[in-house]
């Protein structure tokens, strides 16, 4: 029985993932915008989860970067040592 179906990051998710070697249009622009703001060149499964949403991806990108990566209350690093636990925790692959 072959599997001609989309291609999925993990067994049991329904999201499919644009993987970079795949992604075209709207979504490699995405990418390309993300990994520009970032300064990093991987961009993680967690970003490419919205990658067949191009449209709805570029709205996470910025709300992510205004809410969760900009100086507040708490430094960006504290910030992103808690979600790095927290997906530890949950086991996410993220």
């Amino acid at each position: 029985m072959s599997d001609e179906g989309p291609k999925y990051e993990a067994p049991g998710t329904k999201i499919r993932i644009i993987e970079d070697a795949e992604a075209a249009g709207e979504t490699a622009a995405a990418y390309d915008a993300w990994r520009a703001s970032s300064g990093r060149q991987q961009v993680p499964g967690i970003i490419k989860c919205f990658g067949s949403r191009p449209d709805f991806l570029k709205q996470v990108v910025e709300f992510s970067n205004t809410i969760h990566f900009s100086e507040g209350h708490l430094p960006r690093r504290l910030k992103e040592m808690i979600a790095s636990y927290v997906s530890y925790l949950n086991r996410c692959p993220y």
